[in-house]
């Protein structure tokens, strides 16, 4: 049957979405596959499953080889960005995620980007840890923003070494201390406001941006990098703000549509 299919991207953090009462429940899994797979598929990070609602949409997120996420920032924002685009009226949208809610504001519209803050979820499970990882042991910082995040700080060499990153992303990914596999990040504070990561995705391997990865880089920077609370993130794809309250994790950044269509696969 065919699909109906929306993608977007936020930095580059690319995500297909789909209506999820046109697809089957015990194919979904396969869906993603096919439809993320970068040649013969439409190729995206991540397949989201979404059910409009008055407030806004509830979402299920697939990683691109198939495997259920809890939340994703930059999807949440794309699809944010897809229900303003069909109710323009609404500035005020809130997305439900295995992870909670997530309520963003609609903050500015440039062309066919829309800039929405999100209210991301306060971190929790922050603490150090040494692990041993591609022959070497690693100093790290584990924490969930919703989602499991594992962040290497101050590794220089490895910004200028990416055969290296790409040995030890991977297997920060899939470590044993992680039964559920986790987001790696490799941070480098630039600045007290201003910090550089590199991302290895669950699921789905190196990407351009993540928003949750900003979030748990902020946080993670700000209690053993030496940044403040209120950072600038700079990824591969681009720079997302983010602001560390006692409320939870602020992550403003925009979002864009840029394809309507339909799967036949």
């Amino acid at each position: 049957m065919p699909i109906d299919i929306v993608k977007a991207h936020a930095y580059g953090n690319d995500f297909l979405f789909a209506p999820i009462d046109q697809t089957i429940e015990d194919q979904r899994s396969g869906l993603a596959r096919g439809v993320c797979h970068r040649h013969t598929g439409i190729g995206a990070d991540g397949l989201v499953l979404y059910t409009p609602t008055a407030a806004g949409a509830d979402m299920t997120l697939f990683n691109a080889d198939g495997g259920e996420a809890e939340v994703s920032g930059n999807a949440v924002r794309c699809l944010a960005a897809l229900v303003a685009r069909e109710r323009p009226d609404l500035r005020d949208v809130v997305v439900q995620t295995a992870a909670g809610a997530i309520p963003l504001r609609l903050v500015e519209t440039v062309g066919e980007r829309l800039t929405f803050e999100a209210l991301m979820r306060s971190p929790t499970g922050i603490r150090p840890r040494t692990l041993e990882a591609a022959g070497e042991m690693v100093d790290v910082v584990e924490l969930s923003v919703g989602n499991p995040q594992c962040i290497v700080l101050g590794r220089p060499d490895l910004l200028v070494n990416e055969a290296q990153w790409h040995r030890l992303g991977p297997a920060l990914a899939t470590h044993a201390a992680f039964p559920a596999g986790s987001n790696v990040e490799l941070v480098e504070v630039e600045s007290p406001s201003r910090i550089r990561i590199l991302i290895w995705e669950r699921g789905v391997g190196p990407t351009e941006a993540s928003g949750t990865g900003a979030c748990a880089s902020a946080v993670a920077a700000a209690a053993y990098g030496g940044a403040s609370r209120d950072v600038d993130v700079v990824s591969p794809g681009g720079t997302q703000h983010v602001t560390w309250t006692d409320d939870g994790i602020l992550l403003t950044g925009w979002a864009e549509v840029v394809m309507v269509g339909r799967w036949h696969g």
